[in-house]
């Protein structure tokens, strides 16, 4: 049996924890702070109504007991919360333990490089295996869809302990999954911290405080041309950066290819149409009789502004690389944040 520990206890945790948790070869444990919340089984259910029904071993908050005979510990976690999970956990890993995180995009390679040893070998996907909805706090989730295919970077192990856990985990996704050749092919990439950030900045980049809105905008159903825009212009930005970076040509596509698209248009009209995304509704609170204000306390502010599009911001400024869009919609999401605090 393969023991595996999910720490974090967010919609991928609920997800992964019971997709995985199904399968007969493998042990799975839930590192979570409310533990008290989670019964001993996740259901998850896909949107052909696939059910998936998970056993866990353990839901604890003690690192020692979900950690310590781990053979892989895969990090569910918002960007704030991924190093002090590293420190937390960090007396338990031995350097047969796989540490890493189900997206890298907020920061994990250069925390786990501050935090672990060097001998504690650490991986990284590039995109999230599952579009994922916590249905019902510890006991059920919506997997509302799949990936055809993943990316993932491991170092500091051995090409055949990297070639070992590959197939481990093309095993528990039940995908293929390509090894990239730097950790900055995942740290770097062009899905949330531009797609969110950019789709974020058309819609509130004139908002000042006290601003109500008369209705809350699905977040990708209702798409616009403007959003399109400057997702390209960034994308355009991010991929001449790519071309200073040790980065393989192609390992992260730009967004028109990714999106099988060739132009604003039919950008906006792909990220519109993916059923996967269709309910998913603009970061606003507020109601109908009230009006909606920009909900800055979402991980759309929280995570993609000060993890996901400070990790490129800071790549760029630190090799000297100027990228002015990139620049004006991370300044203005971080001034949104402040003003908010």
């Amino acid at each position: 049996m393969t023991n595996i520990c999910i720490c974090g206890g967010g919609s991928l945790g609920h997800t992964i924890a019971g997709f995985v948790a199904s399968k007969e070869d493998y042990n799975v444990s839930v590192l979570t702070r409310n533990p008290e919340k989670w019964s001993k089984a996740i259901d998850v259910t896909d949107l052909d109504n696939h059910h998936y029904h998970g056993e866990l071993l353990y839901v604890t908050n003690t690192p020692s007991l979900a950690i310590s005979n781990a053979n892989i510990v895969l990090l569910c976690l918002p960007g704030y919360a991924i190093k002090d999970v590293l420190q937390q956990i960090k007396p338990y890993l031995s350097p047969s333990t796989f540490v890493g995180t189900v997206v890298s995009s907020t920061g994990f390679f250069f925390m786990a490089a501050q935090v672990l040893s060097s001998d504690i070998p650490i991986f990284g996907f590039q995109r999230v295996p599952f579009i994922a909805r916590t249905k019902e706090y510890g006991k059920s989730a919506s997997l509302l869809g799949y990936k055809p295919s993943l990316s993932v970077a491991i170092e500091n192990t051995s090409d055949a302990k990297k070639q070992e856990l590959l197939l481990m985990l093309e095993h528990i996704f039940q995908v293929p999954i390509k090894l990239l050749s730097s950790h900055f092919e995942v740290s770097l990439t062009n899905s949330n911290p531009l797609l969110h950030t950019s789709r974020i900045y058309s819609l509130w980049k004139n908002w000042k405080p006290g601003v109500k809105y008369d209705h809350c905008p699905s977040f990708y159903a209702d798409w616009t041309i403007e959003a399109a825009h400057y997702y390209i212009e960034m994308d355009r930005e991010f991929q001449a950066m790519l071309k200073l970076l040790p980065i393989s040509n192609g390992a992260i596509p730009n967004v028109l290819d990714y999106y099988d698209s060739h132009d604003e248009q039919s950008l906006c009209d792909k990220l519109a149409s993916i059923p996967a995304f269709k309910n998913i509704k603009a970061p606003m609170i507020g109601n109908e009789n009230d009006g909606y204000e920009p909900d800055f306390n979402s991980r759309y502010f929280t995570e993609d502004f000060p993890y996901g599009l400070y990790s490129i911001v800071k790549v760029a400024r630190d090799i000297n690389f100027k990228t002015p869009v990139i620049e004006e919609v991370y300044r203005w999401g971080m001034n949104m944040i402040a003003q908010s605090q």
